[in-house]
């Protein structure tokens, strides 16, 4: 942005939603889904279903939505989330948000120092409405944005091995971020994620040690009967805009086919690190069931690395819209669900379609170039084939370089 009026603009409506989210997301009386995760632990640790519906457990009840949100995250959970339940709730509540703030703080100084800072992007970091709304709910996501950040970085400075385990530790809380180990090792970048499956496994079997197998069956049976949760519209996944379109069913084989798609490309391209890890993380929220708008926080490094785009710009605003304003459109027409209430969703196929059009803004200066030059692969040599000297991925920066 170079217009000023436009940079005061968009400040005052960052400010303005930074204010709104602050006084929206003060502690309350409502446990919201912190207290389906204590509720949880609790029940595991008494030998119950952790992913049962109990006293705690939060019921949503909304617009066209109604329904229980019990913890949905993998067997391990039932045991980390015990540690939640040592004295007042409410107040471990309190206490866990405001962790969760300095998590947060602590990650955007890494990614500040790595990729620099404007006055705007300060503001637009504590804007985003995955950060509000982790933050009111009292979910988990926060440590897992901090970890994925780290690997992020260490990637860059090819510390594959440290990187591999903070993936790790992050896959074996959100499965769905799976995606970005696989991608890597597709790819031909095969230390990180070795050690991310090595850490994942080694997490996972400590359920299976506790409690035996029957927890993962319990598990797995929530997961597979709650597709209905897809049509909320904080969901930002391809299943999400199939269940608003009314083509519930189109969801899951169009994730599959992203995947697919992403899975060949690594395997014939060989994208380098970055690039393939952004299309991963992408893709682990398009393709997930339940892409919720607080995986947009795993998503930082990748919006702040390309910030420079104009279009990555745009997607990072309307990540911003607040959550409130978004489930407004609950019940509303379904085109009025597909374009205002999917906004967290098309934010996230601008930026694919960013990551697709570096190929396109690459090849045209070195076609001109060639043009000019007759270099071998250029339309002045005809050569080589074109394609031949386009057809490899850009060189990764070293850490110390700003911007991607």
């Amino acid at each position: 942005m170079t217009d000023w009026p436009l940079r005061l603009l968009v400040t005052l409506i960052l400010v303005w939603i930074i204010g709104g989210e602050f006084l929206r997301t003060l502690p309350g009386d409502l446990l919201w889904d912190f207290g389906s995760f204590v509720a949880s632990g609790r029940a595991a640790a008494q030998g119950l279903d952790p992913y049962g519906i109990h006293e705690l457990t939060f019921h949503v009840s909304i617009a066209g939505f109604d329904m229980w949100n019990p913890n949905l995250n993998p067997p391990i959970s039932a045991l980390l989330f015990q540690l939640f339940d040592g004295g007042d709730v409410h107040q471990t509540f309190r206490i866990w948000r405001m962790i969760s703030i300095a998590i947060y703080v602590a990650t955007v100084l890494l990614l500040f120092d790595r990729y620099g800072a404007t006055p705007l992007t300060v503001l637009w970091v504590f804007a985003l409405a995955g950060f509000w709304d982790t933050l009111l709910l009292g979910q988990i996501y926060i440590p897992l944005v901090f970890m994925a950040v780290a690997a992020w970085l260490l990637l860059e400075r090819r510390q594959h091995i440290a990187a591999g385990i903070l993936i790790g530790l992050v896959v074996s809380m959100k499965p769905n971020v799976l995606v970005w180990p696989v991608l890597l090792f597709l790819a031909g970048h095969r230390p990180a994620p070795i050690a991310a499956a090595i850490t994942a496994a080694v997490v996972s079997a400590v359920p299976l040690l506790v409690y035996g197998p029957d927890i993962y069956g319990q598990w797995l049976s929530l997961v597979a009967g709650d597709g209905s949760r897809a049509v909320f519209l904080t969901n930002a996944s391809i299943a999400g805009f199939a269940a608003r379109a009314g083509i519930p069913w189109a969801g899951l084989p169009l994730s599959l086919a992203l995947l697919l798609g992403l899975a060949l490309w690594a395997v014939r391209r060989r994208p380098g690190i970055e690039r393939a890890s952004g299309f991963a993380l992408l893709a682990a929220l398009l393709a997930s069931p339940l892409g919720w708008v607080h995986y947009t926080l795993f998503l930082l490094p990748l919006l702040l690395s390309r910030w420079h785009h104009p279009e990555i710009r745009l997607a990072g605003l309307m990540l911003c819209v607040p959550v409130p304003m978004v489930l407004a459109r609950m019940g509303a027409p379904a085109l009025d669900q597909l374009t205002l209430g999917s906004v967290y969703g098309w934010a996230l196929l601008i930026c694919v379609g960013s990551l697709v059009a570096d190929r396109w803004r690459q090849a045209v200066p070195s076609a001109q170039a060639g043009r000019i030059s007759g270099r071998p692969g250029s339309a002045a040599d005809p050569a080589m084939p074109a394609t031949m000297a386009t057809a490899t991925e850009p060189v990764a920066r070293p850490a110390s370089t700003p911007g991607a």
